[in-house]
Parts: C-alpha cells; sequence; structure tokens
C-alpha cells in the first residue's frame, strides 16, 4: 500500500506534508502544479495525511474510482516527470 496526492493538490501545493514524512518520498520541483509521492519510497505511515489542508493525500485502497489515475501520476512523475506535468494539465487545464 502507498498513499496519493490527488487532485485538490493541482495549483495548491501546500507544502507541510513534506515537513512530516519520514521516508522523504514527497516531491516538490518548480514546475509542477502539484505534489508527487514515490510509492516504492512510501513507507505507509500515514503522517501526511493530517498535514494536508485540502485533504489531497489518501490511502491507496480509499481512492474514488475516477481517482484512481492518480496513483500511476504519481508513479510517473518519478520516472518521467515532464510527462506526469503534461497529464496533470490534461486532468485539470492551468488558468
Amino acid at each position: 500500500m502507498t498513499y496519493v496526492i490527488t487532485e485538490a493538490c493541482i495549483d495548491t501545493k501546500d507544502q507541510s506534508c513534506i515537513d512530516v514524512c519520514p521516508a522523504d518520498c514527497i516531491s516538490a520541483e518548480v514546475g509542477d502544479r502539484m505534489l508527487f509521492i514515490d510509492p516504492d519510497l512510501c513507507i505507509d505511515c500515514g503522517a501526511c495525511i493530517s498535514s494536508c489542508p485540502v485533504d489531497a493525500i489518501l490511502a491507496e485502497e480509499d481512492l474514488p474510482r475516477e481517482w484512481e489515475l492518480y496513483l500511476e501520476l504519481n508513479r510517473l512523475h518519478f520516472e518521467n516527470a515532464p510527462a506526469a506535468r503534461e497529464r496533470v494539465d490534461t486532468l485539470v487545464p492551468a488558468g
């Protein structure tokens, strides 16, 4: 299991989850419109959930069906960040 950052983070990017993550698995890169959790590094502690002011972080098994794509989007960011940025722009156009 892993935790997943979802749509509510887009254009918010509050970084309080980074401060509480003991695994250092949350990324906030310049050019990203949201934060991402590396599912391979996440230790499933849940520390990030309560620190998120927009409730954007969910456990993988709690993702609503329509947000399951965010699990793959988080993974994609650590494989190909530009592709993940494009996907975010497709899902929620900037502006």
